[in-house]
C-alpha cells in the first residue's frame, strides 16, 4: 500500500495512491476524498456471516472497495481525532486490532473477529476483537497517537485497556483490575491488560472512554420531564 499520513498526530489522514488496476479495502465512512479515476463498490466482504462478525467486532457490516484504471488517489480519516499508522503483514503473522481502529487495508488482507471471552473485554468495548490476517498493509487509528513497542521474548507491558490499539498474536494477554478495590474504585483505575512478548504493540495516547466520561461530568444529562 502506497500511503502518505498527513495531519497526525492529531488529526491524521491517509492518502492512499492507486495504480492501475490497483485497490483498497475502506471501512464503511471512512472514505474522506477521492481524486482521479477512483470506482467503489460495496459488499460484505466475505459474505453475511463474516460481515455480521465484522459488525461484533466495532466495525461496519459492509466496506467499500475502491479500485481505480488509470491512477487516483483515496484518502481516509477516523471518526476520533488521532494519529494513524501503516502495519505490514506477512503470511504467517496475525494482528489483532481494538474495536473500531481498523480504516483501511490491501485487499489481501482478511479482516475478521477474535472471540476471546473474558480477555478481550477492553474499555468496555465489547468481546471481540478483529483478526487481520494475509500478507498485505493495513492502516489502523487511534484516539491521540499512537506509539509502537516491540517485546522481547518473556518482556511484559501493561497498559490500561482504553489505550489499546493492536497487537501481533504472538503476545499473550490477559485483562486484570489495575490493583486492589481502592486503586479500582477510589484511584480511578479500572482494567489493565498484561502484554508478555514476543511481538508488537501498539497504544494509543488518549482513551476514548475516558472522554466520555469527561463528558458526562461536565455535560449532564438532564430529566426531561
Amino acid at each position: 500500500m502506497d500511503v502518505d499520513i498527513t495531519a497526525g498526530p492529531a488529526f491524521a489522514m491517509g492518502v492512499v495512491a492507486l495504480p492501475a488496476g490497483g485497490s483498497v479495502r475502506v471501512e464503511a465512512g471512512a472514505m474522506a476524498m477521492t481524486r482521479g479515476d477512483i470506482e467503489i463498490a460495496t459488499s460484505a466482504s466475505g459474505g453475511f456471516f463474516k460481515g455480521f462478525k465484522r459488525a461484533l467486532g466495532g466495525e461496519s457490516f459492509f466496506v467499500n472497495d475502491f479500485t481505480s484504471e488509470s491512477d487516483g488517489q483515496v484518502g481516509v480519516a477516523a471518526t476520533l481525532p488521532g494519529d494513524m499508522t501503516k502495519v505490514t503483514l506477512d503470511a504467517g503473522t496475525a494482528l489483532l486490532v481494538q474495536s473500531g481502529s481498523w480504516i483501511a487495508s490491501d485487499a489481501t488482507v482478511d479482516v475478521d473477529s477474535k472471540w476471546g471471552g473474558g480477555k478481550t473485554f477492553f474499555s468496555g468495548e465489547g468481546l471481540v476483537l478483529l483478526r487481520c490476517t494475509g500478507a498485505g498493509d493495513l492502516l489502523i487509528s487511534s484516539y491521540g497517537a499512537i506509539l509502537p513497542s516491540e517485546l522481547a521474548p518473556g518482556e511484559r507491558l501493561t497498559l490500561d485497556t482504553g489505550h489499546v490499539v493492536a497487537f501481533d498474536e504472538t503476545v499473550e494477554y490477559s485483562v486484570r483490575k489495575a490493583g486492589n478495590w481502592k486503586s479500582t474504585i477510589l484511584g480511578g483505575e479500572g482494567l489493565v491488560t498484561d502484554f508478555i512478548g514476543p511481538g508488537r504493540v501498539w497504544l494509543q495516547t488518549r482513551s476514548s472512554a475516558s472522554l466520555i466520561d469527561w463528558i458526562k461530568r461536565v455535560n449532564p444529562q438532564r430529566d426531561s420531564r
